[in-house]
């Protein structure tokens, strides 16, 4: 595995508190020295005016195979995640069958392998079918290597489940991401309920079934001392409840998408079937709760809801559209063009978001550029402007809200394990 050096770049990596412009020496896969001069054999990248990161991360993908391969494929999805800068990335078990054996985990991780792209971790099911009527073998998942426990797509629903869930986990020390959503009360729904969903006719997801069910996750982890991830957080009310709980010490984090933070509920007077998602796009005062909270902490991570779908499933009317949009591809531009231009995130805060931070919640040893470590990197330029074109997507599927946007930044470079497998 031949050396690479990356010269001239500005190295912000979150989980040492280093900002600075320096040479970075990756050897043998790893990360090896800094501060260093080419020698004759270096494969040396010019990362002058570039931001060098650690690998991005993204704990939310859905990469739909096993089973609905016509939306996207684990190759298709790992391409989609180098383009947008992402080394590493975790997957959601709502595929057909469920990720809830160690045959489906391995499965997984074999075409994960194949694909030899980005890093794929698994995340499995918290019960068995997906079905929220019995435990899963989460002990078996966790020796397959599953590195925490979901039923995304739907919410651990039964209360007494749940906390035998947090029970259990305390053996391995993994959270439970929990999708937050009392299903009765959003039966029909579209978009969110208020005054645009009234305007337009279209059944409403009302922000306390989100609410009650975070309240909820977060009574049952303080009982249990158990781990809890809140994912897609997207109103005020979940932001408060969060910033409650850490307060008292209870063992919960949470992410937001880059949707929740840039679109509204306005969206959804053109009908356009991109623009229904679940949980919902909020008005705004949910989308600057959502800002505010990245910004002072409440929340930890920023992950994509990565979900793509056929053209022909989205091009149904509204109420019969599946929800969801792909994100991989347009995250890293959202985050500077949204978030860290208009001066609600710095370059340092913001990475954190996308690397250290995912990266502990999961507990796999990602997310850092020290010595020694893993030579998972991302070179990102930060001002080069470019417009979302879904015709050029690496991911199988074009469900973006987003086409036609201008935004900045994007990553030039990604390096796995000390190989270069993405180059602009």
């Amino acid at each position: 595995m031949s050396r690479i050096l990356i010269e001239n770049g500005r190295v912000i990596d979150p989980s040492q508190q280093i900002d600075r412009v320096m040479n970075l020496l990756i050897d043998g896969g790893k990360i090896a020295a800094y501060d260093v001069q080419p020698a004759a054999e270096d494969t040396v990248i010019d990362a002058t005016g570039k931001i060098v990161s650690p690998g991005l991360i993204d704990m939310h993908v859905h990469l739909r195979e096993p089973g609905r391969e016509e939306d996207e494929t684990i190759r298709t999805g790992t391409a989609a995640a180098l383009a947008g800068g992402f080394t590493s990335i975790a997957c959601i078990p709502n595929t057909e069958p469920p990720i809830d054996s160690q045959a489906t985990v391995e499965f997984v991780r074999h075409q994960a392998n194949r694909a030899d792209q980005c890093n794929v971790f698994v995340l499995g099911c918290v019960s068995k079918n997906r079905e929220g009527k019995e435990l899963a073998e989460i002990a078996q998942l966790y020796e397959a290597g599953a590195v925490a426990f979901t039923d995304d797509g739907a919410p651990v629903y039964d209360a007494e489940l749940m906390r035998r869930a947090f029970e259990y986990c305390l053996m391995f020390d993994k959270p439970i991401l929990n999708h937050a959503e009392i299903l009765e009360l959003t039966q029909h729904g579209v978009m969110h309920e208020g005054l645009v969903s009234l305007q337009l006719g279209l059944g409403g997801i009302p922000a306390a079934a989100e609410d009650v069910m975070v309240s909820r996750d977060i009574a049952l982890a303080e009982a249990t001392g158990g781990r809890l991830h809140i994912m897609h957080v997207s109103t005020a009310g979940s932001v408060e409840a969060l910033r409650r709980a850490k307060k008292r010490g209870v063992r919960v984090t949470a992410e937001v998408t880059p949707h929740h933070l840039t679109l509204t509920d306005e969206a959804l007077r053109t009908f356009d079937s991109n623009y229904k998602m679940n949980p919902p796009l909020r008005s705004r005062d949910h989308v600057d709760a959502c800002i505010a909270a990245l910004a002072d902490g409440t929340l930890d991570a920023i992950a994509t809801d990565h979900a793509p779908h056929a053209q022909e499933k989205k091009m149904q009317e509204l109420d019969r559209a599946p929800f969801g949009i792909v994100g991989l591809e347009t995250c890293l531009g959202l985050v500077v063009t949204q978030l860290i231009e208009p001066g609600h995130l710095d370059w340092s805060t913001a990475l954190a978001k996308m690397t250290v931070n995912p990266a502990r919640i999961l507990g796999i040893a990602k997310g850092t550029l020290a010595i020694g470590a893993d030579a998972d990197v991302t070179v990102i330029d930060p001002d080069v402007q470019w417009t979302v074109d879904p015709a050029q997507f690496c991911s199988k599927s074009r469900n973006t809200p987003y086409t036609g946007w201008v935004l900045r930044g994007r990553a030039t470079t990604v390096i796995v394990g000390g190989r270069i497998k993405f180059q602009r």
